[in-house]
């Protein structure tokens, strides 16, 4: 028989079949909205699940389960997400500052199926909801703490070469640097413009009367000091957001200062907040063992030089005004546990700049105590006396560890002193982030809720199965047989688009990709139309039932060939040259025309010859 295939390309055709089924089927069970609580030391306290019920029915706020996760996490699921809103108010106001209460969407697919690694496709912000924000990065700021950056490195080369100076002061966007006198002066300037003049200025026209050389930032250092400064805060973000879980964020530059950041799923504003602004960073800092902690506190005066910080246990300590290091030259950290003591540790590395830097810091106060200050943003929840919940900012410093500097210390070091495991990989995280360059402010905010995303979900359905619909009556109206076997294939197609949009890493469906996904339906049956056409034309001309069949996918299959490639090159050029939507409307469209080719000319010449394969003269409805 002409019309046979043998039976590993039917066993192949039906392998690929169970496994894009398995793949697609996880997409049928929608994301539960939720809330998860976390505590501070990573353990949940007894009786948390009874205290969070609570809560809940005192409210009157149904739920559909509570469960306690592998990472030590509570997990509330809702059934809308109205009363997850609701119950996320409720439970923050209720709560300790120790607990984190987040929203989320948790999957609901079954754990056999979770097992195989099969999850639901992701889907972009205007499908699944979640928060839009155009930042404004402060270019002054980035000015601002260069120049501060260059004072400190200029009081240091005046040391290391000692060279005698008064002070070294900024003054909006200056720097002045007074000496002893002429001779220092002339030794000086020439020191910082062997170093610095390829990014400074140096002004000397009064140096004759006031000893003082002004430093400012040339334009061109200084255009370049802001296109770092938002590149970073755009590195720093890509890096926070990712290790934080936000699954497919959009971070990318718009014009001169402006960052775009998009995060689908997230639908608590004030923690995506957080999350964007969170600035932890360490300080190195010598402690001052001469002066009286106590008595500095109580008469509020600080000796001068010092600064008054306080241990976690509440106990004052003064610390010098000078940074030994900062957290701008950490490459790497990582949580684990101390041998010594068993408690929670953060294992720092240095970049070569810091490691030199903190060598000399260390090197230069053997057997002095040396303090790690811990700084971070904390955002406090509380209710105003309209009962509302709201949220404010507070910076928090405080010592986390102080021990007597034993030995010179280089690249790679560890802290101690933390609370909880939890906290020491939640340091450990933005540490290896990185700090921002420069702060942001939010000039736009803009929210997709997930009620306007499952509208635009629905609507996107509808389209693909009208337009499947349409089709299909046409083919089966117009090609009989042939037709039904041709919508089969359809129906396929469209399986395997879903499932190989599910287990792409990164990939994301949006309504630019419901858009491509639309026009692959219309496509995918082009071939076969091509196909059914040749082969009525062989019977036309008098050829048998399986030749007919037989030339018709052999010769159509050439100008299937070319008219899939043409436009899948146009897709990889949208790809690669196209942006945001453009690329989503790319990717679908590629991978419908791969999965067409596959359905159009192998599956539903599978189809056909199981139908008419073992018949020597069927009569061919088409």
């Amino acid at each position: 028989m002409l019309n046979q295939y043998p039976l590993w390309k039917n066993l192949m055709l039906l392998a690929v079949l169970l496994i894009a089924i398995v793949y697609a089927v996880p997409n049928l069970y929608p994301e539960d909205p939720s809330i998860q609580i976390s505590h501070d030391s990573g353990e949940l306290p007894a009786g948390m699940q009874v205290q969070v019920e609570n809560v809940l029915n005192n409210n009157a706020l149904s739920y559909k389960a509570i469960e306690e996760t592998t990472l030590k996490q509570l997990l509330i699921r809702f059934d809308d997400t109205e009363t997850q809103l609701a119950a996320a108010d409720e439970l923050k106001s209720n709560l300790s500052s120790q607990f984190v209460v987040a929203l989320n969407l948790a999957p609901a697919v079954p754990d056999f199926l979770r097992m195989l690694s099969a999850d639901p496709m992701s889907l972009g912000l205007d499908l699944r909801g979640g928060v839009h924000f155009l930042m404004q990065v402060d270019m002054q700021a980035a000015i601002t703490k260069a120049l501060d950056r260059y004072q400190g490195d200029f009081r240091s080369t005046m040391r290391q070469q000692k060279i005698r100076y008064t002070s070294v002061n900024r003054v909006d966007e200056t720097l002045l640097i007074k000496f002893k006198d002429q001779d220092n002066l002339q030794q000086g300037l020439q020191e910082l413009k062997d170093n610095y003049r390829d990014v400074l200025d140096f002004d000397t026209g009064n140096a004759q009367q006031s000893l003082t050389i002004v430093a400012s930032l040339k334009e061109l250092a200084r255009a370049e000091l802001q296109s770092f400064a938002v590149q970073q805060n755009i590195t720093t973000l890509r890096k926070r957001v990712n290790e934080l879980g936000v699954a497919e964020p959009v971070i990318q530059r718009q014009g001169i200062e402006r960052i775009v950041v998009q995060l689908p799923g997230v639908q608590d504003t004030a923690r995506a907040k957080e999350l964007l602004g969170a600035t932890a960073t360490l300080e190195f800092r010598l402690v001052d063992e001469q002066a009286d902690a106590f008595a500095a506190q109580e008469s509020g005066q600080i000796p001068f030089g010092n600064k008054l910080y306080y241990e976690r246990s509440g106990v004052p300590v003064l610390l010098k005004r000078r940074v030994m290091l900062s957290g701008d030259y950490i490459t790497d950290a990582a949580s684990g546990i101390d041998q010594e003591t068993a408690g929670a540790a953060v294992f720092i590395t240095l970049d070569g700049k810091g490691a030199r830097l903190f060598s000399e810091a260390t090197g230069e106060n053997i057997k002095r105590l040396m303090a790690v200050v811990f700084i971070e943003n904390k955002t406090e929840y509380y209710k105003d006396e309209q009962g509302v919940l709201t949220s404010r900012t507070r910076k928090v410093e405080e010592v986390i560890n102080i021990a007597r500097i034993q030995d010179q210390l280089g690249k790679r070091f560890q802290i101690t002193g933390l609370d909880s495991t939890r906290e020491a990989r939640d340091l450990a995280l933005l540490l290896r982030a990185g700090a921002l360059a420069a702060p942001m402010n939010i000039i736009e905010e803009r929210t997709v809720g997930p009620s306007l995303g499952q509208q635009n979900i629905d609507q996107g359905k509808l389209s693909v199965m009208l337009g499947m619909l349409l089709v299909m009556v046409f083919m089966v109206l117009y090609y009989r047989v042939f037709g039904v076997v041709a919508n089969v294939a359809l129906i396929v197609n469209l399986v395997m688009i879903i499932a190989i949009l599910s287990m792409i890493p990164g990939a994301t469906l949006t309504l630019p990709g419901i858009a491509g996904i639309v026009l692959t339906v219309g496509m995918a049956v082009d071939a076969n139309v091509l196909i059914f056409e040749r082969i009525r034309e062989e019977i036309r001309n008098g050829n048998s039932p399986q030749a007919s069949i037989h030339s018709g996918y052999a010769k159509a299959l050439s100008t299937i060939a070319d008219a899939n490639v043409t436009t899948l090159i146009a897709s990889v050029v949208l790809f690669t040259f196209g942006t945001g939507p453009i690329k989503g409307f790319a990717v679908t469209l590629s991978i419908g025309i791969v999965c067409s080719m596959l359905t159009a000319i192998m599956g539903t010449r599978a189809l056909i010859n199981i139908i008419y394969g073992n018949k020597k003269a069927p009569q061919l409805a088409i």
